[in-house]
Formats: C-alpha cells, structure tokens, sequence
C-alpha cells in the first residue's frame, strides 16, 4: 500500500528551517518601525538627484473610454507610470533603500538584493545607480525582457527563476534570494513584501497626494493588488482623512489575494499580467482596509490597456488596463459629481514586445486572427505539417553530452525530458552558446539550462495559429496532455515544428491539391 501514497513534494522548509517566508512578520524592521516621513506638498524647481523627482506623480480626468461605458461618475487616473523608473514601485525602491540606510543596515559597500516581479528591482536598482550599492534582483522567467534590459543598463545584476516555482519552492525567487543573502557579505534583502516601509510609502506618499490632490474629496480609489503595499498605505491614508471614500482592490484569477476566498475560485493557473495576483497572502497586505474585491483577467486586461493608450493618450501598461477593467465596474454605482481614482501603475516600456504586439496578441487569442487572404491550409491542422524524426535529449544528460547530440543531428533544438518522457523544456545552440561561453562545465546539468518560455499547441491547433507563432518564434511544440496520480496532469511531447518544416508544408503546390 504504500506504492499508493502521493510523493511529498520538497519545499524551502525542507532544506531551510530558518528561511523567511514573504507571508511572515519581516525580521529587518523586528520589534521596531521605520522611520516616518510625512508628505509636504511642495513641488520643487530643481532636484538634486533623480530620486528626488519620484512621487508627486499627475492625476489626469478620464474622457472617451468612460463615456463610451455610459459611466456617470467622474473618472481620472494618477499616473504612476510617470514616476523616473516608470512604476509607482519607484515609491518603495527608494523608501526602503532610505529607511535601511537611516537604521544603519546598509551602508558603503553593501549589495542590496531583492526578489521582485520586476518594477520593485527597477526601483531599488535606480535607488543603487545613485547611491553607489551594488545590486542583485531575483526575478521569474516570466517577467518581460524590457525590465530585464532595464534592470541591467543601471547596473543590476539578475538571476532568473522558473516560472512555475512556488513561493516556498527551492527553485522560487524567495529562496534563492535568502541564499545568495547568506553567501554574500554585507548583503541585504529589501523584503517588499513584508517591509513595512512597502506600504508606508503609499500612506506617506501616493495616499496623501491624493487627498492633497483632491482637496480631502474623493469616493472611491481603485488599485490592484500584488505585495498589497499600494492599497493598504493608500487605505490607510483615505480612511483615516476621508472616510466617506471606498477602496476597491482586485488582483487576477488564479492569484489567492481576494476575499471572500471564495472569489479566488478558479481553473486558472497561470496569467499573463506582471505585477499584481500571488500565490501567497503578502505580509503587507492588510485586507481591513479594502472595502471591495474583484478579480481580473488578462482578457479584458490587456485590450483596455491598448484602448487607454490609444483612446486617453496614456502610455501605460498590462495591470493598468485591468486596473481600468475593474474600475470601470466598480464606477457603475457611483452617479454624477462623485469622484472615482484609479491607480496606473507602470508603463508602456516594460511590453514593447508583449500586449503592444498585435502578434503577441493574437497568439494569445486577445485579438481576433482571421484568414483575410484565405489560404488554402489556414484551417489544417498541426498534426498535418510532417516534421523530423522525434529527438530527444534526457534531463539527466550534461551539457556537453546535450551539445553532442545537437550537433550530431544538425539541428538548432531539441526536446528535454525526464526518464518518464514528460517535457521539462528545450535546450537550444543558443543556451548552450551562452552558457559554455559564461564557463559552464561540461558535465553541468542540461536541466539547469532549458528554455521553459515558449509556445505549445494542440494537434489539433489550426495553421494560421502556428503561422502567427512562427513569425516571431523559430519554432512550436506540438504537445499531449497526460493524468499523473497525485498531481496535475503533465505534458508529453508529440512533435516540434520549425519554421522551415512549415514553410515546406505550405509551399508544396501538391498539399494545396489535396486539400482541395
């Protein structure tokens, strides 16, 4: 019988007793607070650096995409993607690097190192670019390029970590950054997620621009939630200095943040959006101060976002468009006079080649693809296109032995497998290029370098799909669903196409004749 029972599945605990979990109290500011730092609203001609020039960020009235909506109330946005890194996480990259060196736990010298989303390193690395403290930000494989080349050009330095690691996996950003803390001297972790300096920023700063802004006067605030630090501080400030206003709160499904927890029921497990939904509840997240939750959806998320853009004028980003989306539901019971706020948090720097990308978009299915050219195989489908062999390369397999067979076989890719053939992912020349070039050994694991981001289908996916995918990805695998017991079901490769195998499938003149 105990063939029977399910696999305990390692965490952090299991290695670490000591590590700090983002769900806890924060052991750098324990038994003590951060200093305070009240708003002064003075706006002043000339800054003495960058840092000073974050904050005091514009509200803008809201016209055509309320209208269109028949909405009754007045609608504006405070533009936090106009702060100097290009996200209200700005705020809390400089107050915590500020509060750290006032308590003396940084000083010259110190690494400053931070397991962010991406908008949180940006900050705390522009905070390092001009106070001169080396910098180390922990983020996900799924966080865009532009804020990996972002964090780079000011001097970051940037691990990466799988998408699909939990907070409390070995492999998730929590993690590694507690480790890379305990082998680095004179190291420091920022904490956002449970430094009370996270939210403190928001009461003390974007909270009190509000009311300063709105002479004490508005009746709903809406902001989403990913540490939670944004709507508890500004929470804090409007319920104490204007009471009558409503706090509404969202964050995406399949993120657990909502409540009542039974919003947060959902299939969804993975979404597309950066910067708001977890996993876990934040220590910072104080729910009391939240009147109202919803739950968002890249859906409806990504083409508000296109219309803010286009129809407002505001270059935002991917969690402003369902900021917008949510607010646009809440606003629906407010009448004339009253006054709704939303929250844009970044811009539009960080998806340039994502949301911005019509392709990007309807590979995605948030944009329409149709067949305005009908050809003649649009409708074929995935299991149609004949494609090599089936090779494979094994998880247990080292690099050396991984580039051997890559270039044994002429090819440019190859799936990763474990010993039970489900996917891991794709070793590339390019991957093994990069890490023989950084020093990798030769006997180092090819598990631990796979490409993990990239586009699968169904056999049964239509062509002009796979079309769209292959004019930005050199390639698309072609995968099975399979039931494990005891856990979610896995994926087994059934063929990869390339660009080159597609291009021979629809140019033969004979596929055509078939098909008709």
């Amino acid at each position: 019988m105990e063939s029977n029972k399910c696999p305990h599945v390692q965490t952090i605990w299991d290695i670490d007793p000591n590590f700090e979990s983002p769900d806890t109290e924060s052991r750098l500011w324990e038994n003590t607070e951060p200093p305070s730092r009240p708003f002064k609203p003075e706006l002043k001609k000339i800054h003495p650096n960058i840092l000073h020039a974050i904050g005091f960020t514009p509200v803008v009235k809201l016209n055509k995409i309320p209208q269109s909506l028949g909405i009754k109330c007045d609608m504006y946005a405070k533009c936090e993607f106009l702060n100097p890194g290009g996200s209200v996480k700005d705020r809390i990259g400089y107050r915590m690097v500020l509060d750290a060196e006032e308590k003396g736990l940084i000083k010259e010298g110190s690494t400053i190192i931070e397991p962010t989303s991406g908008n949180t390193g940006i900050g705390v690395a522009l905070a390092c670019a001009v106070k001169g403290y080396k910098c180390i930000i922990v983020m996900a494989e799924k966080n865009s390029n532009e804020k990996v080349d972002t964090l780079k050009i000011l001097g970051a330095e940037i691990i990466r970590t799988p998408t699909e690691a939990g907070y409390l996996s070995p492999q998730g950003i929590f993690a590694v950054s507690q480790d890379l803390q305990k082998k680095i001297p004179n190291s420091v972790i920022m904490g956002q997620y449970s430094n009370p300096s996270n939210w403190l920023a928001h009461k003390e700063g974007t909270g009190s621009e509000l009311l300063w802004q709105f002479d004490n006067d508005i009746d709903m605030v809406v902001a989403g939630a990913g540490t939670g630090g944004t709507v508890t501080g500004i929470g804090k400030a409007l319920k104490e200095n204007c009471p009558k206003c409503k706090i509404v709160s969202f964050d995406p499904e399949g993120s657990i943040l909502a409540r009542p927890e039974l919003l947060n029921q959902s299939d969804t497990t993975f979404f597309e959006v950066e910067g708001i939904g977890y996993d876990f509840i934040p220590t910072v997240l104080k729910h009391d101060f939240v009147d109202k939750w919803y739950k968002s959806n890249d859906s409806d998320a990504f083409p508000m976002s296109r219309r803010l853009i286009a129809e407002e004028g505001l270059l935002c980003g991917g969690s402003s468009g369902a900021a917008m989306s949510i607010a646009l539901k809440a606003a629906k019971d407010l009448k004339e006079g009253q006054k709704c706020v939303v929250i844009l948090p970044d811009g539009i720097r960080n998806y340039m080649t994502k949301f911005v990308s019509d392709n990007w978009m309807q590979v995605r299915g948030f944009l329409p693809l149709e067949n305005k050219c009908e050809l003649w195989w649009w409708n074929n489908h995935a299991d149609q296109v004949p494609t090599a062999d089936l090779n494979t390369v094994k998880s247990s397999q080292t690099l050396q032995e991984a580039t051997a067979t890559l270039l044994n076989l002429g090819v440019d890719q190859l799936p990763v497998e474990t010993d039970e053939g489900y996917l891991l992912g794709i070793v590339t020349t390019e991957i093994l290029t990069t890490k023989l070039c950084e020093g990798s050994n030769d006997d180092f694991p090819v598990a631990k370098a796979l490409l993990k981001t990239f586009r699968k289908v169904q056999g049964s996916t239509n062509l002009g799909l796979i079309s769209c995918i292959l004019q930005k990805e050199p390639f698309v695998v072609v995968t099975e669903e399979v039931p494990v017991p005891c856990s979610k079901p896995r994926e087994k490769i059934q063929k990869l196409i390339t660009r080159s195998e597609f291009l021979s499938y629809i140019s033969n003149s004979d596929n055509s004749r078939n098909k008709l």
